[in-house]
């Protein structure tokens, strides 16, 4: 994130936190798409996905005003659909645990130089089929482009865990991407 956009982020937080209403319209609208990116990487439900992003907004717009450090207004907003998210598959799933086996990993570790990742579907594919904590580790490192700093905040465990889960996360990915080359062939 370049330092304008950090700086716009902190006069919309400005801005809300004055109750302007059309800055929460700007809040909203510059923030529904990636909030709703990252929220459909963990709910696999669009329609699940779009009640979570709303529930995240309300969160958000009552929260505003405690948000003290506004330069970190994108950690916080990741952190509050994160929450909201946990707690909808908390609620429905009630502690579902998907792991890779490491046996398949060691099969396919031949065949990974055939992995074309430019194939955005296969890799929305393979990220759909990863274990949560994969998959947000990932969205949020490579497509909504936050730091390992970040990204510690927002999952609210330290960064060494977050490279730790990054690079488990990028290793599993592969090993389904593997898979599917070898299953289309």
């Amino acid at each position: 994130m370049t330092d304008k956009q950090k700086k716009y982020n902190e006069l919309i937080v400005f801005r809300c936190q004055r109750g302007k209403k059309a800055a929460f319209e700007e809040l909203i609208q510059r923030w529904e798409r990636p909030l709703f990116y990252y929220i459909r990487r963990l709910v696999e439900d669009e329609q699940q996905s779009w009640q979570v992003l709303q529930e995240t907004w309300l969160k958000v717009l009552q929260g505003i005003d405690r948000l003290r450090e506004p330069h970190k207004l994108s950690a916080w907003l990741y952190s509050i659909a994160r929450k909201t998210a946990m707690s909808y598959l908390r609620k429905k799933y009630s502690e579902q645990t998907l792991l890779m086996e490491n046996n398949e990993l060691h099969e396919m570790e031949a065949t990974s130089e055939n992995i074309n990742f430019e194939n955005a579907e296969r890799v929305h594919y393979g990220l759909s089929r990863l274990s949560i904590y994969h998959r947000e580790v990932l969205t949020l490192f490579f497509i909504e482009d936050l730091s390992v700093k970040d990204i510690a905040e927002v999952l609210e465990i330290p960064s060494g865990t977050v490279k730790s889960r990054l690079y488990h996360a990028k290793k599993a990915l592969k090993t389904l991407l593997v898979k599917e080359v070898c299953r289309d062939e």
